[in-house]
């Protein structure tokens, strides 16, 4: 068990004046067996009214406005989460006639369609198809995350958020959304239910108390085989107490941590920094 306490602030700064603007943060944890939010809080500065609620998925969503001239805007989330590690260890795997049973495919109908943005080229298809022969849902899906990550290499900057799963395969470059997105077509591709994951990543195993670290904003996956297990692709490893979860959904348009639009003719610059504590 580890408690760790997150800071993850974006600030905006705009070259001209502006008027206006409107956004939805999804920047607090959820809390569920294996990870309980102990307090979370978010401030906008400036900020003209707040809605909070809860969306679709499940996720914490707060809609604000800005309605005053402003040059800056910073979003401030705070949060302190006890991490137990125990939702990565799959307990109940279920057969393949389980899962692509009709029972399954009804409730989990979202999580087995393609979107744009994860369809899976054919060369992914077939590699997927490849990983299950001989082996069921579970070691299926594991295998399948890893034989998509080894054929990417991790480079940043090469890719946006929303760049289609093609083109990354194309690329054969990208990062962790991508990694998450190719996954996610490859699974489904072979009809096992899989969903895009947002969180945090703590990076060090073991880290010492009341250190505080860099930490980043990550994107990985879990997937459905008898029940929800996490996978990182881009790390090869399974989600651990070190995974912190902020939204699930059918890919990153689903859990954006951030978006909106301004009223204003300056052009904006974006920095986002996440530090993480360890406290237990």
């Amino acid at each position: 068990m580890s408690r760790l306490h997150i800071m993850h602030t974006t600030t905006f700064r705009y070259s001209g004046s502006v008027a206006a603007s409107y956004n939805e943060a999804r920047m607090v944890p959820v809390s569920q067996p294996g990870q309980r939010v102990l307090e979370a809080s978010l401030s906008v500065t400036p900020q003209s009214w707040r809605h909070d609620y809860t969306d679709y998925w499940g996720t914490a969503v707060s809609a604000f406005e800005v309605r005053l001239p402003h040059d800056r805007l910073v979003i401030a989330a705070r949060s302190r989460v006890e991490m137990e590690g125990t939702f990565t260890i799959p307990t109940e795997v279920a057969p393949w006639d389980v899962v692509h049973g009709q029972p399954v495919a009804d409730r989990l109908a979202e999580f087995l369609a393609s979107t744009t943005t994860t369809a899976a080229p054919a060369e992914v298809v077939a590699l997927a198809e490849a990983c299950v022969a001989g082996r069921g849902p579970h070691e299926a899906a594991e295998a399948i995350c890893r034989a998509v990550r080894d054929e990417l290499e991790y480079v940043p900057g090469v890719t946006a958020v929303h760049t289609p799963a093609t083109e990354a395969w194309a690329a054969r470059t990208g990062v962790c959304q991508d990694m998450a997105h190719l996954s996610l077509g490859a699974l489904r591709a072979v009809g096992i239910p899989a969903r895009y994951v947002s969180g945090y990543l703590y990076p060090l195993s073991g880290g010492e108390l009341g250190q505080t670290v860099v930490g980043e904003s990550h994107a990985w996956i879990e997937w459905w085989a008898g029940q929800w297990t996490g996978f990182d692709p881009t790390n090869r490893i399974f989600a651990d107490d070190g995974h912190v979860i902020l939204a699930r959904g059918r890919e990153y348009s689903d859990v954006a941590p951030l978006r909106g639009i301004y009223a204003g003719t300056g052009t904006e610059d974006l920095e986002v920094e996440v530090q993480i504590t360890r406290e237990e």
